[in-house]
């Protein structure tokens, strides 16, 4: 096709009649449904639907010409300049109207999906009659609008649950989970799945067969799923239930997962104009509110941070990375060493000791078990992707290798005999770099002939789970390094943050003023579950006392006396948790900590541990204000993080909110620490800090950033933006 002559979506009619409409939009390299591109697909249909009146047309298939994806869905920064709610419904109206007039051809319609069909795709491809998709990896449906905070709204939400079903599309439409072609077959969504190398010519088969009127298979969903959404009390049920599924998930932050369940309950029944028009209604209040634009923001940030290679030249360029090394394989160890194996890497762990190396390929193997029980891998896939994985307790096969992640022990001096010795068994070409959470990379450096190639890349526990992986930059690692570490972060699927070289990085020292203000509540008498429920009302995954359990109470210990050793007093370890040290509770990995834990599962606060801190905490406990404990909490954290960005730690307050919200959970919803402060403004922030400095000491002290932004009148992202 001849993009400067032919727009796109382009329509041709071939000479059995099927028509075809391709969408193939020469400035981007996945298809986006932009206004312009929604304008020129409604003249489209408008000249197909009188070339069918005509006679000439039998069906329409509807494909893409990218290798990569079908459609990716709608513009976001559309999406995201919308700020009246009055413009939202008109906007939905008129994505509904070109989609409707799909619906509406009077020939068979068929989307024809090979790679990703998300969103607005997904509801053009709802508008056909028939859905095919193609087998290859690429090919994902979903609607993932519910993490933008707002619901598919061109017909999608109305579409769904009567195709697939209810049970099916509360599934999809609450989560914004993407499915294989295969895994959509089996709910109803896709007709039928064909090999891609064939995908064109079976989607002119499929055409042809369904122009011809050859009758396809009906889709029987389960027969307990029929029965209980075929009367409305058993629809009230389901929502009922799913509602309590929300509320439990999101402790009701997230409007948008409402409102879809509020559409189904008024719409659900109704004839399709109407419900459209419910749905429409419901998108206008959920596409101006501070939640979907925060959300927006975030998606943004990662978006952003997966275009870069961590460094302002562009011309560096990162060195191939198909082989690594893990030193030390222990369950972080075999974490990484699961996800690069994963990606198709192949990976040597060496550990001293053979009983770790069976740890780390045990926890490998019980990982990727774990995909094949959730049905996200098959058994042969997950053989051979564990075939890449092995182990020693030599340096045998090191000279083949392209990266190097030092996974060992938290003790500085083991380290840097750990990675000289390495050093000398790797290429020179070959990247090193370590995992350490809180120990400085320049330190490590020193001892190392090429310290240029040397970096740190933090990942967070569990690996497999946590996105953020921070990439450290000693005062010599080089350019090619850094992008090196960034582009293997993001092969991994990953969401890299570029650090400077400093105390506990970003995330941990920022972190540790959190955590460590919850110890001080303690010591001033405030009840265990009043501080991690503020926390967790906030909109925190868990609650700080329940994240040191996590976090186990030995190494929680341990990373805050090295912060409070590098930083000063205002780290200094509050009591309760110094007192944690004469008592054998470690957290989740021992049973035992502010909680209790039963088969890894916590049940409930052990109200036990107050008499082993009878020393630290008051018998004469009293209920705390939540506001006054979250904005100790939270102020903490915006307080730390002023101070990362004067030290240099990292450059922009977008980097601390994407490092906070992909490392620790911070509340998406709230768009970021940094954004959340400036919705306060800086003054508000100064105001708060003092008053807390003049009520609890020098730890409020307000970082000299705050006062600046204050006196100035800037927020956090003026001052510091990209």
């Amino acid at each position: 096709m001849d993009h400067d002559q032919t727009p796109s979506p382009s329509l041709t009619v071939d000479a059995t009649g099927i028509a075809w409409l391709v969408f193939d939009d020469p400035d981007r390299t996945l298809n986006v449904l932009a206004v312009e591109v929604m304008h020129r697909l409604s003249e489209v249909l408008d000249e197909l639907a009188q070339s069918i009146s005509q006679g000439g047309v039998r069906a329409l298939v509807i494909r893409s010409g990218k290798e990569r994806g079908f459609i990716a869905g709608a513009d976001v920064s559309a999406i995201e300049a919308i700020e009246d709610p009055a413009q939202g419904v008109e906007a939905a109206r008129l994505g509904q109207q070109v989609f409707q007039k799909v619906a509406s051809l009077s020939v068979p319609t068929i989307a024809a999906i090979d790679g990703v069909c998300l969103g607005g795709g997904l509801e053009l491809a709802l508008a056909c009659d028939h859905r095919i998709a193609s087998d290859s990896s690429k090919t994902k449906l979903g609607l993932p609008e519910v993490m933008l905070g707002i619901l598919p709204a061109w017909g999608g939400t109305t579409r769904l649950p009567r195709l697939v079903g209810l049970q099916a599309a509360l599934d999809l439409l609450l989560t914004g989970r993407q499915l294989s072609g295969k895994r959509a077959k089996r709910i109803g969504l896709v007709d039928r799945i064909y090999p891609a190398e064939l995908f064109v010519a079976k989607a002119e088969e499929f055409a042809n067969e369904r122009a011809a009127g050859t009758p396809l298979p009906e889709h029987k969903r389960p027969w307990a799923a029929r029965v209980l959404e075929a009367t409305p009390p058993g629809r009230t049920l389901v929502l009922t239930m799913a509602r309590r599924q929300v509320m439990k998930r999101s402790g009701g932050h997230y409007p948008s997962p409402l409102a879809i369940l509020g559409v189904f309950r008024r719409a659900l029944s109704l004839p399709i104009e109407r419900a459209l028009e419910i749905e429409a209604e419901a998108m206008g209040a959920l596409i101006t509110s501070s939640v979907s634009k925060n959300l927006i923001h975030v998606f943004n940030l990662r978006e952003d941070a997966r275009k870069g290679l961590g460094v302002s030249d562009a011309a560096v360029k990162p060195r191939e990375v198909d082989a690594i090394g893990v030193l030390g394989a222990g369950v972080m160890g075999g974490g990484i060493a699961q996800i690069a194996a994963h990606r198709g890497v192949r990976v040597r762990m060496k550990d001293i000791r053979h009983d770790a190396i069976s740890g780390g390929l045990e926890h490998a193997h019980g990982l990727f078990a774990g995909l094949v029980k959730r049905h996200r891998l098959k058994r042969r896939e997950a053989d051979s992707r564990m075939d890449l994985i092995s182990g020693g307790l030599d340096y045998d096969g090191f000279r083949g290798l392209d990266l190097v992640v030092e996974a060992v022990v938290e003790k500085l001096d083991i380290k840097r005999i750990v990675l000289r010795e390495t050093e000398d068994r790797i290429r020179p070409d070959c990247t090193l770099c370590s995992n350490t959470s809180s120990l400085s990379i320049d330190a490590m450096g020193r001892g190392l002939a090429r310290p240029q190639n040397f970096g740190g890349m933090h990942f967070f526990n569990p690996v497999h789970k946590m996105p953020l992986v921070e990439v450290v930059r000693g005062e010599k690692t080089s350019d090619e390094t850094v992008a090196t570490i960034y582009a293997f972060a993001l092969r991994l699927g990953k969401v890299p943050v570029v650090t400077r070289d400093g105390p506990g990085f970003l995330v941990n020292r920022i972190l540790g003023l959190y955590m460590n203000e919850a110890g001080h509540l303690l010591a001033e008498g405030a009840f265990i579950e009043d501080i991690d429920k503020a926390a967790v009302n906030f909109g925190m995954p868990m609650g700080p006392l329940r994240l040191m359990d996590e976090v186990g109470l030995d190494i929680g210990r341990h990373a805050g006396q090295s912060l409070y050793e590098a930083l000063g007093e205002r780290m200094k370890p509050a009591a309760p948790f110094i007192g944690l040290a004469e008592t054998e509770r470690l957290g989740r990995k021992g049973g035992l900590g502010f909680y209790r834990y039963e088969k890894g599962k916590e049940s409930g606060i052990d109200d036990t541990v107050y008499a082993d801190l009878a020393g630290s905490v008051p018998t004469d406990q009293r209920r705390f204000d939540e506001q006054e404990i979250r904005n100790r909490l939270v102020l903490s954290m915006v307080n730390e993080a002023a101070r990362c960005l004067d030290d240099g730690i990292v450059t922009t307050a977008s980097a601390v909110d994407l490092a906070m919200v992909m490392g620790t959970g911070f509340p998406p919803f709230r768009g970021g620490l940094l954004r959340y402060a400036d919705s306060s403004h800086t003054r508000a922030v100064l105001d708060r800090l003092l008053q807390l400095e003049e009520a609890h000491g020098p730890r409020f002290t307000p970082a000299p950033l705050i006062v600046r932004l204050a006196e100035t009148g800037q927020g956090f992202y003026e001052a510091f933006s990209a």
